[in-house]
Formats: C-alpha cells, structure tokens, sequence
C-alpha cells in the first residue's frame, strides 16, 4: 500500500470514528436528565454560619497577600481575575474534619473554582480533596465537571445549572467515608480508605489524606460566588454512621420530573440519622 493511501484511509477513519462519537453524545444530549433545586438553608442546633459577623474576619488567602476575594452582602466574591498560581480563600478560625456542610455558588460563564476539604496550608502536593465549580451545564459528567471529587470519581450525574444561577452542595464526612449531593442529588459516596495506591494525577494514596484541615474555595479564573456556608462539625463520630443532608421538598404530585419536560426531579429520601457516639 502506497503511503497515500494509508494516509487517507487513516484520515477517513478518523472521521468516521470522530462522527459515531459525536452521534452518541447527541443521543446522550436529547436523554431525559435530572434537574436538581438548591437545598435549604440548614437553621438547626449545631450548625455554623461561616459567613456571619463572628467567622467572616476569619477568611484569608491562604496562599499569598493577593486580594483574590471580598465577603459583602452574606456573599463571599471571588473575584477571578487571575489562573495561576492556583490561590485559595480559605477559613482560618477552625480546622475541620467530620462535619456536614451546606453552602451554594453561582459562577460566571468560563469560571473555574472548587470546594477544597481539609486542604492542608502551605502544602503545594493540595493533599485535601477537591469538589469541583465548574461552568459546565449540560456537559455529560467526568472526573472534571460539576460534583466531581477532581480527578478521582465521576459524579452519577452533572446537577449544575447554567451560569448565573445558584446551586447548592451538601458534603458530609465521616473519617475516611465522603458524601456529595449537588441540588439535592446524591452524586457521589464513596471511601477514602479504599484508594490505596495513586489515582488520577495525585502521587500519594487518597487513603493516606489527613482526616482534618482547612476549608477553602479555589481561585482558578474566573468570578465566582458563594453564599449560605453553614457547617455542622462532628467531634466524635468515629462509630457514627454517615447520614446525608436533608433532600430538597418534593415537587408537586403532577410537575414533571425531567429536564426534559421542563420540571424537576429529586433524590431518594436520605435514611433516617442515627445518633452519633459521643
């Protein structure tokens, strides 16, 4: 075979394989997809309003002295005006580790941003696990978009509504096990302990992550802005099992259920909470 016809062939097969492969995505595009709703505002004994007057002085940049963000009118304002280095306001008054958390972000269009748990400061391997805020509404779900532990496990689905509107993420941990729901959708439970060896572009085992740090936000370019960050911390839960956050209401007995239709669907109730060991 001639060296032309080998290229040829070589470019027919490619774009046949790149037409089957945009075939599907459309057919995943016209699917029926679940449309989430921003939780509510947890108001029980317990939890933390992070953004009030006692805790908002307690936001830093925690990577240099940049002006990244602002916390006016109970919303803390990333302002992102930069990509790199990656920089990160992050809460200072307390460490976490188990605890439930509630907050909600609305993004620009193209902004970047994420939900760091136990981030440990000053530590450039980002040990900590990422939750990632992403302008990606309608995108089929990876280890990238929307509600993605990043670059470690796939939500079951891509929650995030377009750009401008609010969504919610409820995040509860319990030593090593992890809960994510994204406007009311469990889209990702999994356990820390089990990933014993590196994964995705981290060099160290997920097993091996402190099970306390920091909470923090990510400046990745990009305006972004979060609201209603409350937290529930758990000082003794050892022995406790992990409950998930409270779904969003039920929508009315006839309201569809599917972005397709036009309405909105929920999760399964989460289980009833057991009582943790103290």
């Amino acid at each position: 075979m001639k060296a032309w016809q080998a290229f040829a062939i070589s470019i027919v097969s490619g774009a046949l394989a790149l037409g089957i492969y945009v075939a599907r995505n459309r057919v995943e595009d016209t699917k029926p997809r679940p449309v989430g709703q921003v939780t509510p505002v947890p108001e029980s004994d317990g939890w933390v309003d992070l953004l009030d007057a006692e805790h908002a002085s307690f936001w830093r940049n925690v990577t240099d002295q940049l002006d990244i963000f602002e916390i006016a009118d109970g919303m803390l304002h990333i302002y992102g005006k930069t990509i790199t280095p990656l920089r990160y306001a992050g809460y200072t008054g307390e460490r976490f580790g188990d605890f439930d958390l509630h907050l909600e972000f609305k993004v620009a269009p193209g902004a970047n941003s994420g939900v760091f748990i136990r981030k440990q400061p000053g530590d450039d391997t980002l040990r900590g696990f990422e939750v990632q805020v992403l302008d990606d509404h309608g995108q089929q779900p990876t280890r990238h978009t929307s509600g993605a532990m990043y670059d470690i496990m796939t939500p079951m689905y891509n929650m995030s509504k377009p750009a401008g509107e609010w969504n919610s993420y409820d995040i509860s941990t319990r030593g090593q096990v992890v809960a994510i729901y994204m406007n009311g959708w469990l889209v990702g439970y999994t356990d820390l302990g089990m990933m014993k060896t590196p994964l995705g572009k981290f060099s160290f085992p997920f097993a091996e992550l402190p099970l306390e740090g920091t909470l923090a936000l990510q400046d990745h370019g990009g305006e972004v802005w979060y609201r209603n960050i409350r937290i529930r911390p758990h000082t003794q839960t050892a022995k406790a099992a992990l409950t998930a956050p409270a779904p969003p209401a039920a929508p009315a007995a006839d309201a569809p259920a599917s972005e397709e239709e036009g309405g909105a669907a929920t999760n399964v109730e989460a289980p009833a909470e057991e009582e943790a060991t103290e």
